[in-house]
C-alpha cells in the first residue's frame, strides 16, 4: 500500500515536525495516563510489583506468549537474569508458563487473569478515545486513519515487532 507522491522538498522538515510534535503528543497522553492509573492502583494496594517488574509483564503481554529466551533477547539481557524476573512474576501470579503443544521442551510466557485485573489499564482509555475518534470522523476518515495506523504497524516500525491485531488488541 505504499504510495509514492510528489511533494515539495522544502516542506518536508516542516511536515515531519509537525507530525512528530502531534505523534509525540498523543503518545505521551496515553503513558501519563497509564502511569497515573497504575500509581493509583498501586497505592490501593500494596505494591505488589516494582517498576521494572510492570514493564516486563507489559512487555510479556505485548510480545503475544514469548519463551523466557525470546524475553531475554527481545530486551537484551542474559538468560539468568531474564529467569530471576520470570520467576517472580511466576511467583506473584501476574504471568504463568504454558507447555508448547509442538515442542514439549519449550514453554510460552503468559499473563494471567490477575494481570488483565490490575495492569492492563491503557486498554479502557483506548477504547474511550477510539470511541471519541469515532463520534469525531467521517466513515472515509475512519478508514483512512485505519490505514495509516495498519501501515505504521506492519511496514513502517521495522525495529518493532510487528504486533498483528487479534480480536481489537495489539
Amino acid at each position: 500500500m505504499q504510495q509514492n507522491m510528489i511533494r515539495e522538498p522544502e516542506s518536508e522538515d516542516a511536515v515531519c515536525q509537525e507530525l512528530e510534535k502531534n505523534f509525540a503528543a498523543v503518545y505521551a497522553k496515553f503513558k501519563i495516563h497509564f502511569y497515573q492509573e497504575a500509581f493509583t492502583i498501586m497505592q490501593e494496594r500494596e505494591a505488589s510489583l516494582s517498576t521494572v517488574e510492570v514493564f516486563c509483564v507489559e512487555l510479556i503481554y505485548a510480545l503475544k506468549s514469548p519463551t523466557v529466551n525470546e524475553f531475554a533477547n527481545f530486551i537484551n539481557i542474559s538468560a539468568p537474569n531474564a529467569a530471576y524476573k520470570v520467576n517472580s512474576l511466576l511467583k506473584k501470579g501476574y504471568i504463568k508458563k504454558v507447555q508448547s503443544p509442538v515442542d514439549k521442551r519449550e514453554y510460552h510466557l503468559v499473563v494471567t487473569e490477575k494481570y488483565y485485573k490490575y495492569y492492563n489499564l491503557s486498554t479502557s482509555y483506548l477504547s474511550r478515545v477510539v470511541r471519541r475518534i469515532y463520534q469525531r470522523f467521517t466513515d472515509e476518515q475512519l478508514k483512512f486513519i485505519s490505514e495509516v495506523l495498519q501501515v505504521m504497524n506492519e511496514e513502517l516500525m521495522p525495529e518493532s515487532p510487528s504486533l498483528k491485531i487479534k480480536g481489537g488488541e495489539a
